[in-house]
């Protein structure tokens, strides 16, 4: 990736998008008060140099999916070819070797336990050349970092927010034509009543409610989906092709499965390109008195990335982005430290990450493609 850095701007458009990642761009300019192409052109010149990304994903509670946590320990000459074999997956996510060179932690979504007839994934990876531990803690509910790392969405004022999303009347017309200056659409949900403090159906103050039939997705939608999570700024004619239906019953589906929660866009973008380049995974041992108050306190601090209640040794996985190891010394020993219920704490730091949210840009993907092929886990 070449050597980016962002300013006041560019930190105003990556808060717009993280507030809907479908956003006009001619909306965020007049929110913002510059030229539709200078907003246009800035988003551009951050994707082009894979600096930024708007991806879209799909909420696996409400698909009957199962989201896990997994470490890997393993040889050191084996954990940049796994990390490699992981994130050509379709259902790996979040991919991080650990500073150390043994250890590396990812997210993996699967179909929940039963007897299909296949190897599950986890005998798989237990088998693939020098793996030596695998550990996988279920997803339960999670409990911070849905709507974004608060430390990207400091750059607009209230006012702008609102006017990016603005309460939306029932339309006349189901299918209003989209703007043709701008390949999104204006397909979203209803916007929240603080816009600086998104919620909405992937909210995880609003679980998916399990005795809720789930809803059944198309061919279509499957293929809708996919095209969404390679670029979720796709314009309507790319997806009208990937999934086969008309521009506007793609507008409509794309408004559908937002509403009912199976669809949000999230922002792929590198913590350290806003001062935070020390990232840190945290296992927090908490008895279940405790979990409420806990997970209430972890979604109000800033460097909380994403937290969530595990099942495992640890009850609490938490994700945090720091200026420096001396501010993840503090966050630890200060914040953390003065909630009751907190047992234990473990920690990592993050190497790099070889894979984030979506599915490999084409151009790494293409660079990634000589890698050693392994076993197993390819498969």
């Amino acid at each position: 990736m070449e050597s980016v850095t962002l300013d006041a701007l560019d930190r105003r458009l990556v808060h717009a998008l993280q507030l809907d990642g479908r956003l006009p761009f001619s909306r965020i300019a007049a929110a913002v008060g510059v030229p539709e192409r200078t907003v246009a052109r800035r988003y551009h010149r951050l994707r082009s140099r894979l600096a930024l990304r708007v991806v879209g994903l799909v909420d696996g509670r409400r698909t009957g999916m199962l989201d896990w946590i997994v470490r890997v320990r393993c040889a050191p000459e084996a954990v940049e070819t796994l990390a490699v074999l992981l994130a050509r997956r379709d259902d790996t996510s979040w991919i991080a070797p650990l500073v150390g060179g043994t250890e590396l932690t990812c997210m993996i979504r699967t179909p929940p336990p039963g007897d299909d007839g296949r190897r599950p994934f986890f005998e798989q990876l237990a088998r693939t050349a020098g793996v030596r531990e695998v550990g996988a803690a279920c997803v339960l509910r999670p409990v911070a970092g849905v709507g974004g790392w608060a430390g990207r969405m400091d750059a607009l004022g209230d006012a702008e927010q609102r006017l990016l999303l603005p309460p939306r009347p029932a339309p006349a017309d189901p299918t209003p034509p989209s703007d043709p200056a701008d390949p999104a659409d204006q397909t979203g949900p209803s916007a929240p009543t603080d816009p600086a403090h998104p919620t909405g159906p992937s909210d995880p103050t609003d679980p998916a409610d399990p005795t809720e039939a789930l809803p059944v997705l198309s061919p279509a939608d499957t293929a809708l989906l996919r095209a969404l999570s390679q670029d979720g700024r796709a314009d309507l004619g790319r997806l009208a092709s990937a999934s086969g239906c008309s521009e506007s019953t793609v507008r409509r589906r794309i408004g559908q499965l937002r509403d009912s929660g199976v669809l949000a866009f999230e922002v792929e973008i590198d913590p350290a390109l806003f001062g935070y380049p020390i990232e840190a995974l945290l296992w927090l041992d908490v008895p279940p008195a405790g979990l409420r108050a806990v997970a209430e306190a972890l979604a109000g601090h800033r460097q909380v990335a994403f937290a969530a209640l595990t099942t495992g040794p640890s009850s609490v996985f938490v994700m945090v982005e720091c200026r420096s190891v001396s501010g993840l010394h503090a966050y630890v020993t200060d914040e953390l430290a003065a909630l009751r219920g907190i047992t234990r704490i473990e920690s990592a730091v993050t190497q790099r990450r070889t894979k984030r949210a979506g599915p490999l840009p084409a151009t790494l993907a293409e660079k990634r493609a000589g890698a050693p092929s392994g076993r197993a886990a390819a498969q």
